[in-house]
């Protein structure tokens, strides 16, 4: 569960900093951050593996940039379903992803695997 929670705020951080940098990408407010976070992560887990599969083959023709182009989608998914974050097109929607990406991994690098705690049990005979 803390490992959930962490990941969360990493997006919802690297959210908030693309929002920032990228000039038609907006969010307004906290609770849609939090929600466009959960919904990200979600399209990413359910819709993106399925896109992926969907679009192997020009992936392998484009050797893997097309994969850009699905986060962008993934990114306008989430900004078509959720009422107050907006993208204003398809560049908006590149960068804002890119940057999404970027952050997320640098933000997961800094907190390392947290969130995946062993149970040690201690046994006395």
């Amino acid at each position: 569960m803390l490992g959930f929670i962490i990941r969360l705020l990493i997006t919802m951080v690297a959210l908030w900093l693309a929002s920032r940098i990228v000039p038609g990408m907006q969010i307004s407010g906290t609770g849609t951050m939090i929600a466009a976070a959960l919904l990200l992560g979600l399209v990413n887990a359910l819709v993106r593996p399925v896109v992926v599969l969907l679009t192997l083959p020009l992936t392998i023709v484009t050797l893997g940039l097309f994969l850009l182009v699905v986060n962008a989608a993934m990114l306008g998914l989430v900004a078509a379903l959720l009422g107050g974050f907006s993208l204003a097109g398809f560049w908006s929607a590149l960068f804002g992803a890119v940057l999404v990406s970027l952050f997320s991994w640098v933000g997961s690098a800094f907190i390392g695997d947290s969130g995946r705690y062993e149970v040690m049990v201690v046994r006395r005979d």
